[in-house]
């Protein structure tokens, strides 16, 4: 039900005209492929934007190199150059002209479960050993990859991508153009006990959750990242936020519009997190805190209090990022001292 497209060879000549560079060299070399300064060969496009790579030129197999002007005459032997002044999002731009989307047909494989009451969009894409359970929608051209789960009552909206083994749980709401990488679970319940005693035995007694996930529109969550249901409140993930791979989101959690969560966050139950915040990688955020809009905090921070908006906090625990990096630097100055002392305290000895 899929069917790659070959990519395309591109010459210099058009490449140029892409991106409104300057083309220096053979206009008709061509290249039908990106790779990067180091390993590139000579049918593939290349950039260089900074001069620390400069070197890395002079040996390049690439035939065509995006380059800024100021690096326009760096040593190197491609084919053509194309001078542009900002070659990376230039590299951005072109991408699409070689590595085209996977088309897909149409259609419900065979293999595949569609319950009762399901209701199925215009032209979706169900593949092989999916399940859409009893009443689950799914809207208009959405893709539901191969062993993908859809549960009962879940709403899916339209165009959206949902990945191999994908699980979206019951009652959870999908915006449009909502992409879930392989392994996703969404809904799945928050870690909720009660501990005590009953019949004279201590136990942790479980807590229903009952709430729902609601994400909005243009969300993009990576591959294996678990996004719990609220435990009577919704757990919400605003519009246009993205997630890298490894993120876990705890119950009734409250994400802004356009935020960045990169790898291997951890959101505790009920914090809020405001819009455009970035939580760098494996970042820790207690539960029932507000990150304000636009904060920053650094890789590894350990946020155990409220972020205003606006300010860029790293550490452990986490304290405005400069404060931090004073710490940091005394830290590192308190063993030279301890030795100092110690020197000076056997010399007091008799």
């Amino acid at each position: 039900m899929t069917k790659d497209l070959t990519p395309q060879s591109l010459t210099a000549a058009q490449l140029a005209e892409a991106t409104g560079g300057r083309l220096v060299g053979d206009a008709t070399a061509s290249v039908c492929a990106i790779a990067p300064l180091d390993r590139a060969g000579p049918e593939e496009l290349s950039f260089l934007a900074s001069a620390k790579y400069a070197p890395k030129l002079a040996a390049t197999g690439a035939g065509v190199v995006l380059v800024s002007p100021a690096l326009e005459d760096t040593p190197g032997t491609p084919r053509a150059r194309i001078v542009v002044d900002k070659p990376h999002e230039a590299m951005l731009t072109l991408i699409p002209r070689f590595y085209r989307p996977v088309v897909r047909t149409p259609g419900v494989h065979p293999s595949a479960h569609v319950g009762r009451g399901a209701s199925l969009g215009r032209d979706v894409c169900i593949d092989a050993g999916a399940v859409i359970e009893d009443g689950a929608i799914i809207g208009d051209r959405t893709w539901i990859g191969a062993h993908v789960v859809v549960c009962s009552g879940a709403v899916i909206g339209e165009d959206c991508q949902l990945h191999p083994h994908v699980t979206v749980y019951t009652n959870c709401h999908l915006g449009k153009r909502v992409i879930l990488q392989a392994g996703v679970a969404v809904g799945n319940d928050g870690f909720g006990y009660v501990s005590g005693k009953v019949d004279g035995q201590f136990t942790h007694q479980k807590i229903p959750h009952v709430g729902r996930v609601v994400i909005g529109d243009d969300v993009e969550i990576g591959a294996n990242c678990t996004i719990d249901r609220g435990s009577v409140d919704d757990t919400v993930i605003g519009a246009g936020t993205k997630f890298d791979k490894l993120v876990h989101v705890g119950h009734n959690a409250q994400i802004g519009r356009l935020c960045l969560i990169l790898a291997q966050v951890g959101i505790a139950g009920s914090a809020r997190i405001e819009d455009g915040v970035v939580l760098a990688g494996q970042v820790g955020v207690s539960g029932h805190l507000t990150i304000g809009a636009g904060a920053k905090v650094g890789a590894q921070g350990g946020v155990i209090s409220n972020i205003p908006a606006g300010e860029s906090w790293s550490g452990y625990p986490a304290r405005p990022h400069r404060e931090s990096l004073r710490a940091s630097a005394a830290l590192l100055k308190l063993a030279g001292m301890m030795k100092r002392l110690e020197k000076l305290l056997e010399r007091g000895t008799p």
